[in-house]
């Protein structure tokens, strides 16, 4: 199925009536269902067993360096703010044993393959050029990084000159995602992240120069002070940089949850219909300007290899957002990461000095988890096709499964009506397929297979869909 403008349809009373709150599926089971039963000694586990059958998944590694030198008011992340890079030292340090102590379990003939790897944060670009270094030397000291993988690091512009860029082409990678979230000074004091156009100008220019093959901007939406004239100017700057990729994330306002937040002034927000005015904006004029509609709050150009997976029915979800790689296996390295190994996720400890007690001591970080059951790998699949493809197939889906999917599912065909009724969905005896009008609130379409939530109906601890 192609995507373009014809495929989104902005219908603002049908997103006013089923804006609700809830997960954003980078996983199913969501991480707020892991438990600690599922400790250190399962993931160990399951690093030993990942290859059962003969089946050899691909691997994909995450490593989040939590450092940030400032920090942004409107900051979700797991960060530490330290302009001490004697700090960094000690992490990278730790984290060169648990690269080596979970690659030391896995279950691999010689050094295993990697054809993904991702630096998040936090800042990456915190670490200086020797610990960038050191870090890739430990990576590819245990895994073997294939030609012409993704290889992807998040940048902040503010902290990141043309000799860095350079460094990290010579190192590998070869994706970036720049972050800017908003050109327009006002909004960028009230989220205390003063951040120039023409600094991010020269980074993209400078990765372009260093062979990188995609690169993807992220924006935010309903942040404090913002405006559809402002957000317009903002959009109009980025079209001219051309990136190959942007992100529009939803900024969820959960002062209550993460304390920077409450630096935001709640007078300062904008209420539900500039929010609205503003993502109808950017879907216009990304849509205008050739970027197809990956899913969600991703954008990607007809080219980019996001949007042929997308054609091709290869795209996948996972931690990172959506990916051209069908189920990989996800080791992740460093403070709050997450791994996701066969049928199995596990998360690290949140704080650095649980993280070093648990290395000091030899252990796996790891402090809860899941180990999904048929139920749970059923409807991750069912999630994953409707986040990915809009579309499911009904058939597809029995004979993987051995279900008959009506009698299974039932009650959440029942739930689906309304749905149905409002143009959302339209199933068939074969088919459930997101319709243009559902396709920005296809969270709560999935929302609906998620058997935890339908147990569970607080749905707080989410941010809003749209």
């Amino acid at each position: 199925m192609n995507f373009s403008a014809a495929n989104l349809v902005f219908d603002p009373a049908i997103i006013r009536r089923f804006d609700i709150n809830g997960p954003r599926y980078t996983s199913y089971p969501t991480a707020d269902r892991f438990v600690e039963a599922f400790n250190a000694e399962a993931a160990r586990l399951w690093l030993g067993k990942r290859n059962i059958g003969g089946i050899k998944r691909p691997l994909s590694l995450y490593f989040h360096i939590p450092f940030c030198s400032t920090i942004c008011y409107y900051c979700a992340c797991n960060k530490i703010i330290t302009k001490d890079h004697g700090r960094s030292a000690k992490y990278l340090k730790y984290l060169a044993r648990e690269v080596a102590l979970q690659s030391g379990y896995l279950d691999d003939d010689g050094k295993p393959e990697a054809v993904q790897l991702h630096w998040g944060g936090g800042t990456p670009t915190f670490l200086s050029h020797e610990e960038m270094r050191q870090l890739m030397a430990v990576t590819r000291q245990h895994f073997r990084l294939v030609e012409g993988g993704e290889f992807s690091i998040e940048v902040d512009p503010r902290k990141v000159d043309a000799a860095t860029v350079a460094l990290l082409g010579e190192l590998g990678f070869n994706r970036m995602s720049v972050g800017v979230q908003d050109f327009d000074e006002d909004v960028q004091r009230a989220i205390n992240r003063v951040q120039s156009e023409a600094e991010t100008a020269d980074v993209i220019a400078a990765a372009r120069k260093n062979g990188f093959k995609s690169i993807s901007i992220d924006l935010i939406y309903g942040l404090p002070r913002q405006s559809t004239t402002g957000f317009e100017r903002t959009l109009a700057r980025i079209l001219e940089m051309n990136p190959d990729r942007l992100s529009i994330y939803n900024y969820a306002h959960l002062p209550g949850l993460f304390k920077p937040q409450r630096r935001i002034a709640e007078a300062d927000m904008p209420n539900a219909d500039t929010r609205l005015q503003i993502l109808a904006l950017t879907i216009r004029k990304l849509t205008d300007a050739g970027y197809v509609y990956i899913g969600m709050d991703h954008f990607a150009k007809p080219d980019d290899e996001l949007a042929i997976a997308q054609r091709q029915g290869r795209l996948h979800r996972n931690f990172q957002g959506y990916s051209t790689y069908a189920d990989c296996d996800m080791i992740s390295f460093g403070i709050s990461s997450i791994s996701k190994v066969g049928p199995s996720y596990s998360q690290n400890v949140k704080t650095l000095d649980e993280y070093y007690d648990r290395l000091d001591a030899k252990i796996l970080p790891a402090f809860r988890g899941i180990e999904l059951n048929a139920d749970d790998i059923l409807r991750r699949s069912i999630i994953q096709a409707l986040m990915c493809h809009f579309e499911l197939s009904i058939e597809s889906i029995e004979s993987a499964h051995l279900i008959d999917f009506p009698g299974y599912f039932a009650a959440e065909l029942e739930d689906l009506k309304t749905m149905q009724e409002a143009g959302l969905v339209r199933v068939e005896d074969d088919w459930i397929t997101v319709l243009p009008p559902g396709r920005l609130l296809v969270r709560a379409v999935s929302m609906i297979f998620d058997r935890y939530l339908r147990a569970d109906q607080q749905r707080t601890r989410y941010s809003r869909v749209i």
